[in-house]
């Protein structure tokens, strides 16, 4: 909105107060305008990213207006402590899977530097997804790029994007590893 606009309205307009406490808000009324028919429409909502500020400033809301239940935080210290170590204490676990927090599920990703969590499926509740553990796609073999594409809520061409920004980085570390000549590998040298 250009300046002149702005000075036009009151401070703490109705419009302004509303952006302030839903940035989000009009990008959902955008996508719930879209039809089934409207042309590039395609069933599939965005994923949808939470900095850690604002988780912080959501728990704290809940702090401060007394919303954390004690029994609450028991059934999440009791789920913690049943949470699998390794992947043979989950191979063979309930599906969907209910530990989110693996890094593994597939419902979010969490971005390591900045601990952003996306949420790959912010329309769709955890039950409601056909795959929830990237082992268990990967155990099945080989699948097609539309196949991760609905897996993890990206289009075709942006898994290929990434297949090939994977493949680049696991080159370049080969490349940069000492080639050991045959014979003079771990064990195989002389005593």
């Amino acid at each position: 909105m250009s300046e002149a606009r702005r000075s036009d309205r009151p401070e703490g307009s109705d419009l302004e107060q509303e952006q302030e406490q839903d940035p989000g808000q009009e990008s959902v009324q955008a996508e719930s305008e879209l039809g089934a028919d409207d042309e590039g429409w395609r069933g599939r909502h965005r994923s949808r990213t939470m900095s850690r500020k604002e988780i912080a400033r959501d728990l704290r809301r809940q702090r401060s207006g007394g919303q954390v239940d004690p029994e609450l935080q028991q059934t999440i210290q009791e789920i913690e402590q049943s949470r699998p170590r390794s992947r043979a204490d989950c191979v063979n676990g309930p599906r969907p899977c209910m530990f989110v927090s693996c890094k593994h599920h597939l419902y979010l990703d969490v971005n390591p530097g900045t601990g952003s969590i996306k949420l790959n499926f912010p329309d769709k509740e955890i039950w409601e997804l056909g795959e929830t553990c990237a082992l268990d796609v990967a155990d099945r073999g080989g699948i097609t790029l539309e196949e991760v594409g609905g897996i993890m809520n990206l289009t075709r061409e942006r898994i290929r994007q990434v297949e090939t920004r994977g493949l680049l980085k696991l080159r370049s570390i080969a490349e940069d590893e000492p080639r050991v000549p045959p014979g003079e590998g771990a064990g195989g040298g002389k005593v």
